[in-house]
C-alpha cells in the first residue's frame, strides 16, 4: 500500500477529477464551482488556505484528504476535514483508512484539540468506516450553510 504524501500543484488536476467525482457520487453534479487552477492557488500561494494529502495506485492520484484549520471557541485549534474522497474504482482498498491515518497523526503532531467533518446521513458505508475508526456521528447536529445567493440576498437586505 502507498503511503499518503502532501499534494504537489502538479497534483490539481487529478484531485480536481477525484472532487468532481464526489460530486457526482452526492447526486450534485453541477455544484463544484471551484477549477484546478484555484486549487494551486489556494493551496499552493504564500499563505496556504489548505493542506491536501494524497493517496496514488499505480502512479495516479486515486485518493485525497483535504484539511484546513479552523478555531473553536470551546476548544482553540482545530482541524477540518473538508472532503476524504477515493475513486469508485479503489474503494474498499484501504486507501481511505492510510488518508485518515494521515489527518489524525497530522492533528495530533500540530497539537489540535479535534478534528472534525461531516457526512451525508444516507452514506451509511462512510459513517460505519468513521464509526469503526472512532468518530462520533453527530446525528443531532445540523449543517448550516449559506450560498452565494443567499449571501448577496442577505446583504441586500442589510
Amino acid at each position: 500500500m502507498n503511503q499518503p504524501r502532501l499534494a504537489k500543484k502538479e497534483d490539481m488536476s487529478r484531485v480536481f477529477e477525484l472532487i468532481k467525482e464526489l460530486a457526482i457520487f452526492e447526486k450534485e453534479p453541477n455544484a463544484v464551482e471551484v477549477t484546478a487552477e484555484q486549487l494551486i492557488k489556494d493551496g499552493f500561494g504564500k499563505q496556504p488556505k489548505f493542506v491536501c494529502f494524497v493517496v496514488e495506485v499505480n502512479n495516479k492520484v486515486e485518493g485525497l484528504a483535504l484539511i484546513y484549520t479552523r478555531y473553536s471557541t470551546w476548544k482553540g485549534e482545530v482541524i477540518h476535514l473538508e472532503d476524504l474522497i477515493v475513486s469508485q474504482a479503489n474503494r474498499g482498498k484501504g486507501l481511505g483508512t492510510v488518508l485518515l491515518d494521515e489527518v489524525v497523526k497530522y492533528g495530533k503532531m500540530k497539537g489540535v484539540k479535534r478534528i472534525s467533518w461531516e457526512v451525508l446521513d444516507w452514506n451509511e458505508p462512510a459513517i460505519e468506516f468513521y464509526e469503526k475508526k472512532g468518530a462520533n456521528v453527530m446525528r443531532d447536529w445540523d449543517v448550516v450553510q449559506m450560498d452565494n445567493a443567499a449571501i448577496d440576498n442577505y446583504i441586500a437586505k442589510l
